[in-house]
């Protein structure tokens, strides 16, 4: 689960993390009188899921509280990547005289966290990663024993000179270690961490996503979500039970099982194509199921043909094959659609798709491109 920056700074407050002061408001009057009430210089901060929100014209400074009140008319409304801003961040701006990049993730290979600092804060980090991967120092943790002081102390030391500075960083990528692990994150994330003019360290920006499978340990955290409309999809497929990822393609792919998933990713770009999503039904095959991901699909108005690419062991071939039926009677969709079905079945489905003028394909190679072939023509 995604959070915004100004839920991850409570967040972060809660652990001890310095951030500057901040209210989010959904009014430019709101803006106006939050500015008023900190009487000094502001940042107006729009609060989406999705990163560039400087770059697109979503942070503004405010000299004062007319401005942060012109500004926010500006930054409310506005999309960003798709996403229009609905909240936005009112937060003290705060003078900058070093900044660096601080981060946590799960390393799959290594099956422990790994903290991340690099002086190279306040930009892109994944461009950092590309391009120079040597200016991003590297610090795995052992779950069971935690993050030691020397260790933390170790790894300031990496992006910082002076002493005074990289002990307060030291003890902050000890509450981000904290705040990590307690909180199920899959990433915590501070850029920049920024000295300020007078020696204090704090976190002038902050992204928290949250390990949706650990939520049940996190009640309180349920009302953090920001159900945004490009997201409905996200939300109806994890309350239906499927796994959705929207993607930029034309072809809306429907599987079963994450591995299933990732081959057909990889074989539809390896024939030229561009998937539409990621939509894993798993193992069940309720064909509900199938029409909830139907119909989640279609609503994406850049899908121009549908891949059913179904692998039947426990999921059975001739439910899926009811699904499919039963979502074309209902929706009647005007993408074609292409299935490939093979496993527990398959004899009985490719009876009922045929009866209703849906042929199954043979092969996963032939499904894929035919598929990409009448995206292209759609």
């Amino acid at each position: 689960m995604k959070i915004h920056e100004y839920q991850a700074k409570e967040i972060f407050a809660t652990f001890g993390i310095p951030v500057p002061k901040g209210k989010m408001a959904t009014t430019a009057e709101e803006a106006r009188n939050i500015a008023a009430d900190y009487g000094r210089p502001v940042m107006v901060k729009a609060q989406v899921h999705v990163g560039g929100r400087g770059k697109a014209g979503g942070i503004k400074y405010c000299n004062n509280a007319d401005e942060a009140f012109a500004n926010a008319e500006k930054i409310l409304g506005m999309d960003i990547k798709g996403l229009t801003v609905r909240r936005i961040l009112v937060t003290e701006a705060s003078d900058i005289a070093h900044e660096v990049y601080c981060g946590i993730i799960i390393d799959r290979a290594a099956k422990k966290p790994v903290i991340m600092v690099s002086a190279e804060g306040g930009i892109d980090i994944e461009e950092v990663a590309a391009k120079t991967p040597e200016k991003i120092h590297k610090l795995h943790v052992d779950p069971i024993l935690g993050i030691q002081g020397y260790q933390a102390r170790e790894l300031a030391y990496k992006v910082y000179s002076d002493p005074n500075t990289a002990n307060q960083a030291a003890k902050i990528i000890q509450k981000l270690y904290r705040c990590f692990m307690e909180s199920d994150c899959t990433l915590a994330e501070i850029n920049p961490l920024v000295t300020t003019p007078s020696g204090d360290v704090i976190a002038l920006d902050a992204k928290i996503n949250i390990d949706d499978n650990a939520l049940y340990r996190h009640k309180d955290f349920e009302g953090l979500r920001d159900v945004a409309p490009a997201e409905e999809a996200e939300n109806e497929a994890r309350e239906a039970g499927l796994s959705f990822v929207g993607l930029h393609g034309n072809i809306g792919c429907v599987v079963n099982g994450a591995g299933l998933a990732m081959a057909t990713m990889d074989l539809v770009k390896h024939y030229g194509g561009e998937p539409a999503n990621f939509l894993d039904i798993g193992g069940s095959s309720n064909p509900d199921k199938v029409v909830t991901a139907m119909r989640i699909i279609l609503r994406d108005p850049n899908v121009k043909a549908i891949l059913f690419n179904i692998f039947g062991g426990i999921t059975r071939c001739d439910d899926v094959a009811h699904g499919i039926v039963k979502a074309v009677a209902e929706f009647k969709p005007q993408v074609p659609i292409v299935v490939r079905l093979t496993g527990t079945n398959e004899e009985q489905a490719r009876v009922i798709l045929a009866e209703s003028n849906l042929p199954a394909a043979d092969t996963m190679d032939g499904v894929v491109m035919k598929a990409i072939e009448l995206a292209k023509v759609a």
